[in-house]
């Protein structure tokens, strides 16, 4: 039934022009892969698959951001910050190598992709937003989620979120 909703909700998407984020790597709502969590939780730190489709047109780049909003920090814990990601691109692989111009700072204070470690309880979610921009390039050097965010304010065409789950119990 879940595999039946998910088809539906692509179908829809596909024929409204909605921006679609997707991973090979887990469903929307379900639980991301070990080999993507942190190696300080067991896994390999590789960041998952992702793809997506039906960007609007006038896209001239993307962001994505990873945001764990349940992370016991004020205003949750950034695992992954992406921008001036090539309007043409439409996916990108497991373990994304990426040039550090396209890498903003996690919540670790560092660039790069920082997997899902969340303490024991119930299980975290873990917001991967895409956002299609009409601004080609940003600059920036090594910002924050929230500075990435004040700086393409206004220029964001469509945004679309693919949401995983991970637990450490």
């Amino acid at each position: 039934m879940r595999a039946v909703v998910a088809l539906l909700g692509v179908l829809l998407a596909a024929l409204n022009g909605t921006m679609q984020l997707r991973s090979a790597d887990f469903s929307a709502g379900g639980v991301i892969p070990t080999r993507s969590m942190a190696v300080d939780c067991g896994g390999e730190n590789r960041s998952p698959a992702l793809s997506w489709s039906d960007a609007p047109k006038g896209t001239r780049s993307f962001a994505l951001i990873v945001h764990d909003p349940d992370a016991p920090i004020a205003g949750g814990f950034y695992h992954w910050v992406l921008y001036n990601l090539p309007a043409s691109s439409t996916a990108l692989p497991a373990q994304a190598k990426l040039d550090a111009a396209q890498l903003g700072q996690t919540s670790r204070g560092q660039p790069g992709y920082y997997g899902p470690c969340p303490p024991p309880g119930p299980p975290h979610h873990y917001n991967f937003t895409l956002y299609a921009l009409d601004v080609a390039h940003i600059s920036a050097q090594t910002p924050t989620a929230s500075q990435l965010e004040a700086r393409f304010s206004g220029h964001v065409l469509a945004r679309s979120v693919l949401t995983g789950i991970e637990s450490n119990h």
